[in-house]
Parts: structure tokens; C-alpha cells; sequence
């Protein structure tokens, strides 16, 4: 008998997803990375290839995370961790990085998430409200100021309950604003439409990606 058993997905592992994201990110664009997953974005950005990216502690030019021996610990992003800076990289006042955020100067920035809704809805700072997090801080600032809003997530939660949804459940921190979704399991942009399919990791069908997701998806048309 013929082997027709159907091949498991292989879901992405992070620095695969941070890999993803950097391929995707043109040439010369300034960029926040979020806390969290997205800050290992940076590490994948061939040195050749100009990306600024900005943190808003008041870093511009952050290049890969440090070899342990080559810390400076002075020098961290806004998550706390150890970065290095790239050639012609500055420091800046927290008032003067704001500015950049608020001022639209910013082509990108990437974050995570818990929910992200098919209109583009994203909450990401809260689950309920009883989280020790006092506020939204700096992800509302950056999910208006910059020119666009991509995410970076785990496809689920751990239990699998779907994070791209239909309508967000927990505290909002921006409406409409996120324009595309990078998980361990698609690339799925955000339309008119709903949620778009653009990419799909190994293995993975439609419908088992349907599955896991609560919101309708959408294969984009070539």
C-alpha cells in the first residue's frame, strides 16, 4: 500500500520567526522592535543591509545581541537586554525618542501580542484586569506613531486557544492598527477583508491552520 500518510506541520521556532521578519524589512527603513520575541529581529539583519533600529529608552542603531564576553552593560534596550550598536548608532534623551515615535519618523515597528482581531484590533498589555502592568505604556504610542504595525507571536496559547480572533477579549491597546501577523504557523496580512494567508510554515494546510484560528481566514490570490 502506498504511503499516504499527511506530512505534520513544523511550526517555526523563534529565531526562525525573527528570521522571517528580518528578511521582509526593507533596505533603509527605521524600526522599533517590541519587548519580548521581537527583539531578536535584529539579530538577523545581515550587516551588509541598513536597518536602523530604534528602542525607545533612546537607542538608535541597535545592532545583534552581544557575545556574553562583549557586554556592555551600560548599553540595553527598553526590555533590559544586553544590545550592541551598529556603525554610526547614537544614544538619545527618553523626551527626544518619543519624539521620533510620535513624530511618524518611524517606518516599522514589531511587537507582540495576546490577541490580535481580523480588523486589526491588537491587545498586548493586559489579559484582565488584575495584571500587575499599570498601563499600556509605550505599545500605544507606537502602534499610532509608526507608519505601520506588524506583530510577532506564538499562533496559540499554550493550552491552544487562538490568539488571531474575530474580536479581541482583553484591553485594547490600538484599533486597527496592526497591518500583518508573523506566527510560528503563517504570515497572514490584515485586509479589508479579514485575515489574509501569504505564507505557511512546512506542513501547514489551510484547514489545519483554520483550526487553530478563530477568526476567518483567507488564502491571498496570486
Amino acid at each position: 500500500m502506498p504511503d499516504t500518510a499527511i506530512a505534520e506541520p513544523k511550526p517555526l521556532t523563534r529565531p526562525q520567526m525573527a528570521a522571517r521578519v528580518a528578511r521582509d524589512i526593507p533596505e533603509g527603513w527605521y524600526v522599533n522592535l517590541g519587548i519580548g520575541i521581537p527583539t531578536a529581529v535584529a539579530d538577523h539583519v545581515p550587516l551588509e543591509r541598513e536597518v536602523i533600529f530604534h528602542s525607545e529608552n533612546g537607542v538608535l542603531g541597535i545592532g545583534p545581541a552581544p557575545p556574553e564576553a562583549e557586554i556592555d552593560r551600560w548599553l540595553i534596550n527598553a526590555g533590559k537586554q544586553y544590545v550592541t550598536l551598529r556603525a554610526g548608532g547614537s544614544y538619545c534623551h527618553h523626551a527626544d525618542s518619543f519624539s521620533m515615535i510620535r513624530g511618524g519618523h518611524l517606518d516599522l515597528c514589531v511587537l507582540g501580542a495576546f490577541q490580535v482581531a481580523d480588523n486589526g484590533d491588537i491587545a498586548n498589555w493586559a489579559t484582565s484586569e488584575n495584571d500587575t502592568a499599570p498601563a499600556v505604556g509605550g505599545a500605544m504610542d507606537l502602534a499610532a506613531g509608526a507608519k505601520r504595525l506588524w506583530v510577532m507571536m506564538e499562533h496559540t496559547t499554550k493550552d491552544g486557544t487562538p490568539k488571531l480572533v474575530r474580536s479581541c477579549s482583553y484591553p485594547l491597546t490600538a484599533v486597527g492598527a496592526v497591518k500583518r501577523v508573523y506566527t510560528n504557523l503563517a504570515v497572514i496580512d490584515v485586509t479589508p477583508h479579514g485575515f489574509e494567508v501569504i505564507d505557511m510554515a512546512p506542513g501547514m494546510t489551510l484547514e489545519a491552520l483554520q483550526a487553530r484560528t478563530e477568526a476567518k481566514l483567507h488564502l491571498k490570490q496570486m
